[in-house]
């Protein structure tokens, strides 16, 4: 929605005002902006349309996932780099459906940007490895795999790192 400097200028002058506030003696109004400005502060770290596209993805809702995705014009300019990572790991996931190469172009530059969670850089090696395992490149989809492997502490991609080991060894 607003430009990621726009939010912080935002919070900065709201933060102001709640001095204001508080000089005047008005404390509850001054405590009630600093979490206003608290708000857009974390809207800043946490793009508020990337939430949104999660909360879509999470109900498997691709193509609407792909239309909020498609509010933010610049990615570049609108977002810091880690949700330019989360940016391009939500497009690798809905391309990962119909096209493979876009969807790899989408991961790779998701884990080049950074993603935060260990478990989405799993995710996204677990699918980089699948997508390289049917383009018959079986050494760069068993090193992504391992990589994958090491990142899941929690095991929450156990059963799917299993299955795609014993489909390469069909290959």
């Amino acid at each position: 929605m607003f430009n990621k400097n726009l939010k912080l200028i935002i919070a900065a002058l709201i933060v102001g005002f709640a001095i204001y506030q508080f000089i005047e003696g008005y404390v509850g109004n001054g405590i009630f902006l600093i979490l206003l400005a608290a708000i857009f502060v974390f809207l800043y770290f946490r793009n508020e349309i990337i939430l949104l596209a999660f909360l879509k993805m999470r109900k498997q809702d691709l193509e609407g996932t792909e239309r909020i995705l498609s509010k933010i014009k610049d990615p570049e300019a609108a977002l810091t780099t880690k949700q330019q990572g989360y940016y391009n790991y939500l497009h690798g996931i809905i391309h990962s459906q119909t096209n493979l190469t876009k969807a790899e172009k989408f991961f790779k530059k998701a884990l080049k940007l950074g993603l935060t969670m260990d478990y989405d850089k799993a995710m996204a090696k677990l699918s980089l490895a699948g997508i390289a395992m049917q383009k018959r490149r079986k050494r760069e989809a068993t090193m992504l795999l391992n990589e994958a492997k090491k990142l899941d502490k929690q095991k929450m991609l156990k059963e799917q790192i299993k299955m795609m080991q014993q489909q390469m060894k069909r290959i």
